[in-house]
C-alpha cells in the first residue's frame, strides 16, 4: 500500500511538473510574441518618423514656397505670416541703462540691464519673475497692467541712485503669445488671443496705450513704443551685436520664427521707406505633405482643441514631444503588455509626460537606465521594468526628439534659402527656448541636420548662436531700438484679406531661452543660467501652447 501511495505521489508530481513545464513554455512563447510585436511597433514608428536629408530638403523647399506665397497673396495659403510693425532694430551703438518687460501667460519678467555697445557684453543684468495673482488675471487688462506697473515701480526704485532712468526713456515690452498690431501706429498692439487670462475685454484693446497709462499712474517716466512678440525681441538682441543676424527661433513648449526680409518683396513695403522689415512667420502653422506624420500624431491632432492647425508645432514643440512618446507607450502597453498585464492608469492620461521628463529619460547614461525607471515611476506609477523595456522607452524618446529637431533645422535652412544667404553670405540665427537650452540631444540633432543638409563647405554660413542675456532679455534690446526711433508705420497686411480670423486660432507660446553655435561641443557650452530654467519648473507656463488640451483631456483615455 505504501508503495502505491509513493508511486501515485510520484506520478502526480511528474504530472504537475509536466504541466508547469508546458505552461512555462507557453508563457515564454507568449512573451516572445509580445516582444516581437513591441519591436514591430517600434520599427514602424521609427520608419514613419524618419527624416533623411532628401525629405528635409522637401520640407525646406515647401516652406520657401509657402513663404513666397504668403508674402505675395495671403488668400492663396493657410500659412499666413505677419510683418513686424516696429520700424527699426537696434544698430549696436545704443548705450545706457534699459528696462524691459516680458509678459507670459500668468507671470512676467522685469529686466534691467546696461548696454555698452556691440563690442561689449550686456552687463548689470537683473531679472525678476513676478507671478500674476489669480484675482488680477480674472480682471481686466487694465488691472493686469496696473499690477505690472506697480511692481515695476518697486523694481526701478531698487538701486535707483546708482541706476537712474533716463527722462522719457523707453520701456521694451515683449509678449510670449501672438500679437496683431493696429493700422495707425505700432503703439496700438491688439491681442489675437490672450488665452490664459480669461480677460473678457482683451480683444481689440490698445495694450500699449493701457501700459503707458499705468506707467504714468505710478509715476514711472518710461514709455512703451511698441508691443512685440518675444521672438522679435531675441532678433533685436542678435542684431544689436551682429548685423549678420537675420532670424530668431523659439523652441520652447511652443515654437515660432521671425526673420528679416527685403522690403521690396513685400507688397507696399517700399511705402515705408525701409530697406528691410521683420516678418513674424508663426511657423507653427506650417504644413506640408512631406512632414513625417504618424498615427500617433494624427490621433493627437484630432483630439486637440485645434485639429488640423499648427501641425508643425505639434511635431517640434515641447508641449507635444512627451505626449507623442506617451501615446506610443500606451499602444505598447495595451497590445504587448510591456508594463505588465494591466495598463498603468496614469499612462492613459494625456499630457502627463512633460518634455523635461522625456529629456531626462532620453539622456540617461546609467548602465541600467536608472533614470528611466525613476521617471516611469514618478510620472506613470510604473513600479518595475526590465532593462530591455527601459531601452525601448529611451529609443522612443530618441525617435521623437530626432524628428522634431531635424525638422526645425530643415526649416532654419529654408529661411536662409528664401533669403539667398546660404551660398555666399554668413548668417546668424538666434535659437532660444527651454527645449533647445536644456535638451542637449535635441540641440545636437538640430545642429547635425543643418550640417547634413548643407555639407561642410556651406554649413559654416549658417551659425546658430546663444541669445544674449537669456530668458526675456530681448525686451532690453527692443527698448534700445526704440530709444532713438519715433517713426510709426502702417502694417501693409493690416487691410489685406481677413487674416484676423485665422490668427484667432493661433496659440500663444512659451519662451524661455538659450542658444548654441552650430557644431560647438558640449564642453565649450556656457553653464545654464538658473533664471533661464523656467521651462523645467513644474507647473510654470505649462499651458502655453495647448492649455485647453490639458484641461479638456484630464479624463483618462479609454
Amino acid at each position: 500500500m505504501r508503495k502505491e501511495v509513493v508511486v501515485a505521489t510520484a506520478v502526480a508530481t511528474a504530472a504537475t511538473v509536466a504541466v508547469a513545464g508546458v505552461l512555462l513554455v507557453r508563457w515564454r512563447k507568449r512573451d516572445e510574441r509580445r516582444w516581437r510585436q513591441t519591436q514591430r511597433i517600434l520599427r514602424k514608428f521609427a520608419k514613419d518618423c524618419a527624416t533623411p536629408v532628401p525629405k528635409l530638403w522637401h520640407v525646406a523647399f515647401d516652406l520657401v514656397s509657402d513663404m513666397q506665397t504668403s508674402l505675395s497673396d495671403q488668400s492663396q495659403t493657410d500659412f499666413v505670416m505677419h510683418p513686424c510693425y516696429t520700424s527699426s532694430l537696434p544698430h549696436g551703438t545704443e548705450e545706457g541703462l534699459y528696462y524691459g518687460i516680458n509678459l507670459r501667460e500668468d507671470n512676467f519678467l522685469m529686466l534691467r540691464a546696461r548696454l555698452r555697445g556691440k563690442n561689449n557684453q550686456i552687463t548689470d543684468l537683473e531679472r525678476t519673475e513676478v507671478p500674476i495673482p489669480p484675482e488680477v488675471i480674472s480682471g481686466s487688462t487694465k488691472d493686469v497692467f496696473d499690477f505690472i506697473a506697480l511692481k515695476l515701480a518697486i523694481f526701478i526704485t531698487t538701486n535707483a541712485k546708482e541706476n537712474p532712468i533716463a527722462p522719457k526713456g523707453k520701456l521694451g515690452f515683449t509678449v510670449s503669445f501672438p500679437l496683431l498690431e493696429g493700422p495707425a501706429s505700432p503703439t496700438k498692439g491688439k491681442v489675437i488671443r490672450w488665452k490664459s487670462f480669461g480677460v473678457n475685454d482683451a480683444a481689440g484693446k490698445e495694450l500699449a496705450h493701457e501700459v503707458n497709462e499705468a506707467l504714468e499712474k505710478h509715476g514711472i517716466d518710461l514709455q512703451v513704443s511698441a508691443l512685440v512678440d518675444a521672438t522679435i525681441g531675441d532678433l533685436a538682441g542678435g542684431r544689436y551685436f551682429n548685423k549678420a543676424c537675420v532670424a530668431a527661433v523659439t523652441l520652447g513648449l511652443a515654437t515660432n520664427a521671425v526673420y528679416v526680409e527685403s522690403a521690396h518683396v513685400i507688397p507696399n513695403g517700399r511705402e515705408f521707406k525701409l530697406s528691410e522689415m521683420v516678418i513674424d512667420m508663426q511657423w507653427g502653422n506650417f504644413n506640408t505633405p512631406h512632414l513625417p506624420i504618424t498615427e500617433f500624431d494624427m490621433a493627437l491632432d484630432s483630439e486637440s482643441s485645434n485639429p488640423g492647425s499648427r501641425m508643425f508645432e505639434k511635431l517640434i514643440g515641447g508641449m507635444y514631444l512627451g505626449e507623442v512618446v506617451r501615446r506610443v507607450l500606451l499602444k505598447m502597453a495595451k497590445e504587448t503588455a510591456i508594463f505588465g498585464e494591466t495598463v498603468p492608469p496614469k499612462l492613459k492620461t494625456p499630457y502627463t509626460l512633460r518634455s523635461p521628463d522625456m529629456a531626462a529619460m532620453h539622456q540617461d547614461t546609467t548602465e541600467n537606465r536608472d533614470t528611466v525607471q525613476e521617471k516611469l515611476l514618478e510620472v506613470f506609477g510604473i513600479t518595475s521594468t526590465t532593462p530591455s523595456v527601459r531601452e525601448i522607452v529611451a529609443e522612443i524618446c530618441d525617435i521623437v526628439a530626432e524628428r522634431g529637431a531635424r525638422l526645425a533645422g530643415a526649416c532654419i535652412v529654408g529661411i536662409m534659402k528664401k533669403r539667398g544667404r546660404i551660398n555666399e553670405k554668413k548668417s546668424v540665427v538666434k535659437v532660444e527656448g527651454g527645449l533647445y537650452e536644456h535638451y542637449r540631444v535635441f540641440r545636437n540633432y538640430l545642429h547635425s541636420s543643418v550640417w547634413e543638409m548643407l555639407g561642410n563647405s556651406l554649413a559654416d554660413n549658417v551659425m546658430i548662436e546663444q541669445s544674449h542675456g537669456g530668458s526675456g532679455a530681448g525686451a532690453i534690446f527692443v527698448a534700445a531700438a526704440h530709444s532713438h526711433d519715433n517713426e510709426s508705420i502702417t502694417p501693409p497686411f493690416s487691410q489685406r484679406n481677413s487674416t484676423v480670423g485665422r490668427d484667432d486660432q493661433m496659440e500663444f507660446r512659451d519662451d524661455h531661452q538659450m542658444d548654441s553655435r552650430v557644431g560647438r561641443t558640449d564642453q565649450n557650452e556656457t553653464a545654464d543660467d538658473q533664471t533661464d530654467s523656467i521651462f523645467w519648473k513644474d507647473d510654470q507656463n505649462e499651458s502655453t501652447a495647448e492649455i485647453s488640451d490639458q484641461s479638456g483631456s484630464e479624463s483618462s483615455e479609454e
